[in-house]
């Protein structure tokens, strides 16, 4: 028991875990029983921002693009575009971003398909859609001005309350946690909390700890600081527990079980779809023929070569809007992508139209020409595939 006592006030005294040598006598019978005491959750519980931010003021990011003028606007922006996308990868779409529109009003005002432009690459573009349309909404019911309530963020589209609470943490320092995938991953190892995270049951006792441990003061430099941490140092993959300032009292790293938390769901087979991509190009002219894609789906609301179920269907279409197309012999390689639920095979199916003069353009098609691409958003498949025709 004593040995026990020493071992977790190295924790509580916010110790690094190297002057920590007697956690290693610890029985592992023994330590998850106290550990799971509402007195020894607790004190962790009151540790936990303190020594966070310790090491935040020491090791965590200060100077993201989105941190430089942190109003609502740039946070909820660097917010939606960090949904499931990487800081580095996100930092150059941010700039561009906020180069075009730099306030609320700029992005309610540009066409729908220059945000999608802009966006190509980031995937999961519905976010861009959400962003485009909530810009429209404040400018229309707000008067042009972000809420700073908590309820009226969480009524616009696209704003989940895990984002909302960031953006009046990181931008107004209100008190509201928070709770992405990288806050999850660090409170189920920290305190143990076993299963899938993505259960009801389990959400509400994630939210019930993360509410516990959000500190009253320096909410967003808290706010910033749990985030850091489980990207940087409580990775999913290969977590760098040595330089955790949390260490001393997780329970994951302790019983050496990090890969186990958080707990996942069983695995599906993962469903594939194939499907026929009719690259339609006028002789001479380097143009394709694409069209916008229905609102819903995937890559909804973007801009790309008609989609068929199989080769009959693609040339049937293409008689009857264009007249008899022209195989062509030279093939390109198919496309194979990977959605969050399903895997996508498409084929391409290439042919040339005869005359120009019987191919018109509409609202919801266009020739995209490949030396002058036209500003229109693009999965970022098609982008890859128009980038290989241009340079042959």
């Amino acid at each position: 028991m004593q040995a026990t006592e020493r071992d977790n006030s190295c924790f509580l005294r916010g110790r690094a875990p190297d002057l920590c040598p007697l956690r290693v006598s610890i029985s592992k019978v023994a330590f998850p029983l106290r550990y799971h005491s509402s007195m020894f959750q607790a004190l962790v519980e009151n540790r936990f921002a303190p020594l966070l931010l310790r090491w935040f003021d020491e090791q965590g990011r200060t100077h993201l693009p989105w941190q430089k003028e942190p109003t609502p606007y740039r946070v909820w922006v660097s917010e939606v575009m960090l949904q499931q996308t990487q800081v580095a990868t996100v930092i150059p779409y941010f700039e561009r971003f906020m180069s075009e529109f730099p306030a609320v009003k700029d992005l309610s005002e540009a066409p729908l398909d220059e945000v999608l432009h802009l966006w190509t690459g980031l995937g999961y573009y519905a976010r861009a859609r959400n962003l485009h349309k909530c810009a429209q909404l404040i400018m229309q019911q707000l008067g042009g001005r972000m809420p700073q309530d908590f309820d009226a963020l969480l009524a616009l589209p696209g704003i989940g309350r895990s984002t909302a609470g960031a953006i009046l943490a990181l931008s107004l320092g209100q008190r509201h946690p928070i709770l992405d995938g990288n806050v999850k991953r660090v409170l189920t190892r920290v305190f143990g909390i076993e299963g899938d995270p993505g259960t009801a049951r389990l959400l509400q006792l994630l939210w019930l700890k993360a509410t516990r441990v959000t500190p009253t003061q320096r909410v967003g430099a808290y706010t910033q600081a749990i985030m850091d941490l489980g990207a940087t140092v409580c990775r999913r993959t290969r977590p760098a527990c040595d330089g955790c300032p949390m260490s001393g009292g997780c329970f994951a790293a302790y019983e050496g079980r990090q890969a186990d938390f958080p707990g996942r769901r069983k695995k599906r087979q993962r469903p594939s779809r194939a499907a026929i991509l009719l690259i339609a190009e006028i002789a001479g002219e380097g143009a394709v023929l694409i069209e916008r894609r229905p609102a819903s789906g995937i890559w909804g609301g973007l801009w790309s070569p008609p989609q068929f179920a199989d080769e009959p269907e693609a040339l049937d279409w293409c008689r009857r809007e264009f007249g008899e197309p022209q195989r062509v012999a030279e093939e390109l390689e198919p496309i194979d992508h990977a959605f969050t639920h399903f895997d996508l095979h498409l084929k391409l199916l290439r042919v040339r139209l005869r005359q120009r003069d019987q191919v018109g353009e509409a609202d919801h098609r266009m020739w995209y020409r490949l030396a002058m691409p036209p500003r229109v958003g693009l999965p970022q498949p098609i982008r890859q595939l128009f980038a290989r025709m241009l340079t042959g």
